[in-house]
């Protein structure tokens, strides 16, 4: 990972290399940004460019043997500890970092803008929660003892500290203090709040803003073929979080259109069990995820109104369109404009931390209601 990698932040990255030039390093940092922001990408990219053997003046080379080992996160003198949780296998004390280390390679080079809950979910911890423990720190100040391999500087990065237990946070205060010569300590925070004062008093704190829209718009679409419509509406349902933006590209329009069109043949024959598992999948899933799907619910109602008074104006997809004009024939504009306040109504409440569950079967039987309306 290289500062190129990222898209925008250049003042933070201006930070640490002026931070790098002036010698003014400190041994325990605390990267924080919000999930899906940059803070384990940027934290990567400083590892790399303070330990580069031939760093230009605004990044890592990326091409030396330092570099390569980073980049796929085996360099011998970077230590990884994150969240892990027992598994069948793996037990007790043996539950550390070191024996989950070559999954979650492949899931921070993969969801390097990923959170704690897409990391469970790729390793399959089966809804576990996620845990930093005791035994863990014990394996931190056992890697910080030895020398150095190779690298300028060594660094113990603790991905999401806030899964640490309290006794494993106070097992590393002195380390964490007093580091070894050459010795850094990264901490990777989506909620720092939650660590302990003790932590947070002996590290600095590196902020790192959300994504503007713009800079989501530039990733994505240098990633994909996305019209631009298209990009700068991913953008603006991701609310500066990269990791979203992604999920919502990987959300086929096609699979929304079936969800659509499944709920609406729920809510005309009163399968209330079926709604009920609807909404059921609707909490399980992120916030913005649950925007995207309540506003493109929202875009086909409209379409079908449009259709009632102008359908010259009809602008979807082909696949769309077929389900769009049948629908809208049994539909008058009235119903169509009270499920279209309905669906609005439901978008206001989610923005203001509503339960989805509750939220969406409600809209359900509301629109069902409409619906049969004689």
């Amino acid at each position: 990972m290289r500062f190129a990698d990222i898209p925008g932040l250049e003042e933070e990255k201006q930070k640490l290399i002026n931070a790098v030039e002036r010698n003014h390093v400190a041994h325990a940092q605390l990267f924080y940004g919000k999930e899906g922001s940059a803070n384990l990408a940027m934290a990567l990219a400083f590892v790399s460019f303070l330990n580069c053997e031939k760093p230009s003046k605004e990044d890592s080379c990326g091409e030396c043997a330092s570099c390569r080992k980073i980049d796929k996160l085996v360099h011998p003198d970077l230590h990884l500890v994150f969240p892990v949780a027992p598994t069948a296998k793996i037990k007790g004390k043996d539950v550390v970092s070191d024996n989950f280390a070559g999954e979650w390679r492949s899931f921070a080079l993969d969801h390097v803008y990923g959170g704690a809950s897409d990391w469970l979910g790729y390793y399959g911890f089966e809804n576990k929660q996620g845990n930093i423990s005791k035994e863990e720190s014990r394996q931190i100040i056992k890697h910080l003892s030895l020398k150095a391999f190779e690298a300028k500087y060594k660094v113990m990065l603790i991905w999401l500290p806030e899964f640490m237990h309290s006794a494993a946070a106070n097992a590393i205060l002195k380390i964490l203090e007093e580091p070894p010569s050459g010795t850094l300590f990264i901490l990777v925070s989506h909620n720092y709040e939650s660590l302990l004062t003790t932590i947070t008093s002996r590290v600095q704190l590196f902020t790192i803003r959300p994504f503007e829209d713009q800079e989501i718009v530039g990733f994505i679409t240098d990633k994909e073929e996305l019209s631009s419509d298209k990009a700068q509406k991913i953008a603006t349902l991701a609310e500066g979080s990269l990791n979203e933006a992604i999920k919502l590209i990987n959300q086929s329009e096609a699979d929304q259109s079936d969800i659509f069109g499944d709920w609406m043949r729920n809510c005309w024959q009163m399968k209330y069990k079926e709604l009920i598992d609807k909404s059921n999948d609707f909490h399980r899933s992120s916030k913005v995820a649950q925007k995207s799907t309540l506003g493109y619910f929202l875009s086909m109602l409209r379409d079908a109104l449009i259709v009632q008074y102008s359908p010259g104006l009809l602008r979807v997809k082909e696949e769309e369109k077929d389900f769009i004009l049948n629908f809208s024939k049994a539909m008058n504009s009235d119903k169509l404009e009270f499920m279209i306040k309905e669906i609005n109504s439901g978008l206001y409440h989610l923005e203001r931390n509503a339960n989805a569950k509750i939220l969406f079967l409600d809209i359900s039987l509301k629109i069902s209601s409409i619906i049969r309306r004689s």
